[in-house]
Formats: C-alpha cells, structure tokens, sequence
C-alpha cells in the first residue's frame, strides 16, 4: 500500500503499477530536447544521453528520484564510453585501440566520470534523463603521446591573420581527434605538437566554408587555404599556403585557431 500510494504522488496511477517498467508515455516536466548523441567536431563535444528509472523499493518519493538520477548518470557514462570507443584518432587507431592499456583505459574512465551535465528531464513517472558531455581536447590530452620536438612556429611575421580555415573538400577527409598539416615532404606544419596548450583542440571541422570562415575559433581574419591532398588523416598543403604561413606570424596556431573543411 505503501508503494502505491508514493507512486500515485509522482504522477502514476495505481491502474498502471504492472506497467511502470514498459511505459514511455509519460510527460516530461522540463521539454528541453537531448541533443544529438556522439561527437560534435564543430564545437569538440562529445555527448551522451542517460536514463534511470525510480527505485521502487524506495522508502519515499524523494528517496525513488534520487535513485533514478544516480541510475541515469551511471548510463550516462556507459554511453560516453560506447560512443567514444570507435572515434579515430589517426587512421586505422581508434580509441578503443589506444583503451587496449591498462593505464590509458583508467586515465580516460576517470576522465568521463567527471563529465559535464548539461541537462535534465525529470518525468511524471520518477524517471530521470540526464544529458551528459566531455570536451574532445581534454580526452585528446590522454590518448595522444607527445613527442618531441614540438613543431616551431613563426612568430616574427606581420599579424595579418586571426586564424587558419583549411579548404579540404573534394579530398574525402574525416574528422580525428589529431590531424596534422603537412608539407609537400610529408613534415608536419602544424599539429597536436604544435599547441601550447595539450587541452587545446588542435581543430574544429566543418561542412560548409562560409560557416568555417564565420566560426568565432579563427576570428574576425582568417587566412583560408586550400589542401592539395590527404595522407592519411593528414592534409597536405599547397606551397602557395605555406609560403603565406612563412611570411606570417602564426602564433595563432598554438591557441588551436584552426578549421578544417570537408565538404
């Protein structure tokens, strides 16, 4: 009696105690919509969706919710992780791959438990949804070694630029957590290597140029240039931009100021 009578206080009839586990009808009292699950190579976010149902064993109403939010937020995590595993960080290594380590694995738990919760709905039935998210350049910091030395770059140019827009279409390049940019030799120009900051994305990818030219990431003055093909994951660039990087202060690469182009 007890039960039903705290399940009639969140919102379920006694009619329908046999269905509480089948139900999805129910109305959520925040309507704020879980964002699409999986990674954001725009904004750098990977995102997940949580969801707990109420303790029915639970003392009190309040008891049943708090139980439901911690079940959402432990689900929250195991979609992270199953999200995360199969993003690529150069070709043919996934994270998954680089998880096969002990240390590595445990660095990269610890890091999706202290993920960011950006909203929660709350549902008539006890049930919790948790959407939850992680910043790619913080997860880069740990699956990505460094190596050494690190790429130099220009500092002594004019400051024409704000940051960089790589035109990669037509080329068939996907989006990795650590891209590089490379010469017509193959030597890296800009990288993971070549941040100041290991926290930093080393780039944002979009699907259109004037929304890349536009991103608050590379400033009021990009440079835009174009790359000539892959390698890999990597993208060469055209002598033209090279010689333009050359000439020019480019500190704004250590600060990750760089978008890449697909389509």
């Amino acid at each position: 009696m007890k039960r039903s009578l705290w399940l009639l206080v969140l919102g379920v009839p006694c009619m329908a105690l046999g269905q509480v586990k089948e139900s999805k009808s129910t109305v959520p009292v925040a309507i704020m919509a879980s964002p699409k699950a999986g990674v954001d190579w725009k904004e750098g976010v990977l995102r997940a969706t949580g969801a707990g149902a109420p303790d029915l064993r639970a003392s009190n109403p309040a008891q049943a919710r708090l139980g439901a939010e911690r079940a959402a937020k432990n689900d929250a995590y195991r979609n992270l992780m199953k999200q995360l595993e199969g993003v690529p960080i150069r070709p043919g290594r996934s994270v998954g791959d680089a998880m096969a380590q002990g240390e590595v694995r445990g660095r990269v738990e610890e890091l999706l438990r202290g993920f960011k919760t950006s909203n929660k709905r709350y549902y008539s039935d006890g049930g919790v949804e948790v959407d939850a998210e992680v910043t790619l350049p913080v997860l880069a910091s740990v699956l990505v070694p460094a190596s050494a030395p690190g790429i130099v770059l220009n500092k002594q140019g004019a400051k024409k630029y704000t940051g960089l827009v790589v035109d990669a279409r037509g080329l068939g390049a996907q989006p990795v957590l650590a891209p590089q940019l490379l010469d017509a030799s193959g030597n890296p120009v800009y990288g993971m290597d070549a941040l100041s900051r290991r926290t930093t994305a080393v780039a944002a990818y979009h699907e259109g140029l004037d929304e890349a030219r536009k991103s608050v990431l590379v400033g009021e003055k990009p440079l835009v240039v174009k790359a000539v093909k892959l390698q890999g994951s990597d993208l060469v660039l055209a002598d033209e931009a090279l010689k333009q990087l050359s000439e020019s202060d480019v500190s704004f690469l250590a600060e990750g100021r760089v978008a890449i182009v697909t389509r």
